[in-house]
């Protein structure tokens, strides 16, 4: 399952490089982040403004078959665009966790669901721990829950 419209490749090399070796690959090249053991997911989603199709690599952060998605922009002041892509188009949006993508539907979490995430986040990649002292916004995270 793809999402339909024209695919705009992100625009810092080293992203672009890497959903095209996961998706070429079904997620046997590219699956971690850069030089490390730490496994990533594709995410595919409809931009807010362009309406374009956006992929971008987040770390995997998987639990009873839902996932996290942690908009850290490595602990920067502002969100990362793609969180107000999943915030306009919470049903426009894949993950590719392996060979196939999937439909899914994502929602912002917070309160103690938001902290069970959260915990299951720093575990997966500790340095979310860092990027959160590193701010005075609460990074926000998104679970992703497959669509019907």
């Amino acid at each position: 399952m793809s999402l339909q419209g024209e695919y705009v490749p992100n625009a810092m090399g080293w992203v672009r490089d890497q959903v095209e070796a996961y998706e070429r690959s079904g997620g046997k090249e590219a699956n971690t982040l850069q030089d490390t053991d730490m496994p990533v997911i594709i995410v595919t989603m409809v931009g807010n403004k362009s309406g374009k199709v956006r992929k971008i690599a987040l770390m995997r952060v998987e639990h009873d078959g839902e996932y996290a998605l942690v908009a850290s922009l490595g602990g920067a002041p502002k969100h990362p665009v793609w969180y107000y892509n999943l915030k306009a188009n919470p049903g426009d949006v894949t993950i590719q966790d392996g060979a196939e993508p999937f439909p899914v539907r994502v929602r912002e979490v917070d309160g103690d669901e938001r902290a069970a995430w959260w915990e299951r986040a720093v575990a997966a990649y500790p340095p979310y721990a860092e990027y959160q002292e590193r701010t005075d916004r609460t990074i926000p995270v998104f679970v992703a829950s497959r669509a019907a």
